[in-house]
């Protein structure tokens, strides 16, 4: 069985000999991707700057490759570690080849020379993040999201065997958000790379990470992997979250519901409401949907964003008293909708639905 590579050890660590999160007790191994979540402000970053020495440990201690951090020369566990943080460098007139170059220097000898391998070596991190386009362009006057990459070629021409990010995704979009972790992913597979970071996207961290640590009122509150700490009630608990609802099975995060009297009927399935239920919720206007079975893909928004889901257990067919309160609130509302037009055995109570809306003459397109 494969040793753990970087482990830390009853570890208190924070700021001026004063302890903010004490008992942090961390293990990952060549080829897994460990990431921190939580609130704001509750000690995420401090834990990475204590593991890379930016931070003295106050009690503790960190190991990697099964040698103490603080037994590590500089230059030699820069061939171990690389960083990737928040905090943006001011490298003077450097171009983004220079900076990427940097990553280099624990390979070079005392004058700093870089060979045709390193060379090769700084190209082919830019070819990876898809940076070579700025190869050029002076570091300080190129986007926040185009330097966090820059900043990752940097690391990635380091050659290191563990790579360590806080927050590395805060300044890129979409594309950029899954390429870059994608990368990361594949760094760690192909690699054997160890990665550590944080990560404020959990929708992504729960995607991304073979183990998460929950940091909670300065606390590690729970480890595990993604399937264990990251269910529904737990995330909710974690941020404290008033306004919204987090569903573990998507990894989606939903407004709050409209609530009052309801006069929509939503006639759902097979994932084609999802678009019309965030739509009357952002217009304010509570509804109704059903039937939906428990397994079907647009249940979990259903009970999120509508006052009331007619609901029917996984596999079944809905009995005659569901589908007589259905048709009681259909008489009800004021406005149907249907945004599934596909009907066949499975789902064919809910064409019945749609047959009754329409003779009482409640259908409404959806552009209406």
């Amino acid at each position: 069985m494969q040793s753990d590579y970087m482990v830390t050890e009853e570890a208190s660590v924070g700021y001026q000999k004063r302890t903010l999160i004490d008992h942090v007790n961390l293990h990952v191994k060549k080829g897994e991707i460990l990431t921190l979540i939580g609130p704001n402000g509750v000690g995420k970053s401090t834990i990475l700057k204590s593991i890379i020495r930016q931070l003295s440990l106050i009690a503790g201690t960190v190991s990697i490759d099964e040698k103490e951090l603080s037994s590590y020369a500089p230059k030699e566990l820069a061939k171990k570690m690389a960083i990737v943080m928040t905090e943006r460098i001011h490298p003077e007139r450097y171009t983004c080849y220079d900076v990427v170059a940097t990553g280099r220097y624990p390979y070079t000898g005392k004058m700093g020379m870089l060979q045709k391998e390193d060379e090769e070596k700084i190209e082919e991190a830019m070819r990876q993040v898809q940076v070579e386009a700025l190869r050029d362009q002076d570091f300080e006057r190129i986007s926040d999201g185009q330097r966090q990459r820059v900043m990752l070629a940097r690391a990635i021409c380091q050659e290191p065997e563990i790579l360590v990010l806080d927050e590395p995704t805060s300044y890129l979009d979409i594309r950029y958000k899954t390429d870059f972790l994608w990368l990361l992913r594949s760094l760690a597979r192909k690699r054997q790379m160890a990665v550590v970071m944080s990560l404020h996207e959990i929708d992504l961290a729960q995607k991304i990470s073979d183990q998460v640590v929950c940091v909670k009122e300065h606390r590690v509150d729970r480890v595990g992997t993604p399937e264990e700490v990251m269910t529904t009630e737990y995330i909710q608990e974690l941020y404290a979250m008033q306004d919204g609802v987090y569903d573990a099975a998507y990894g989606s995060v939903e407004f709050p519901k409209p609530t009052g009297d309801v006069h929509t009927f939503v006639i759902g399935g097979g994932g084609y409401g999802i678009p019309l239920y965030r739509e009357l919720q952002r217009q304010g206007i509570p509804c109704a949907a059903g039937i939906l079975p428990v397994h079907d893909r647009e249940y979990p928004v259903a009970k999120a964003l509508c006052e009331k889901v007619l609901e029917i257990p996984a596999f079944t067919m809905p009995e005659d008293t569901m589908l007589a309160q259905a048709k009681a609130l259909i008489d009800a509302c004021e406005t149907v909708y249907c945004p599934c037009m596909e009907f066949g055995v499975c789902n064919s109570y809910n064409q019945e639905l749609y047959f009754y809306a329409k003779k009482q003459n409640k259908l409404k397109n959806l552009s209406e």
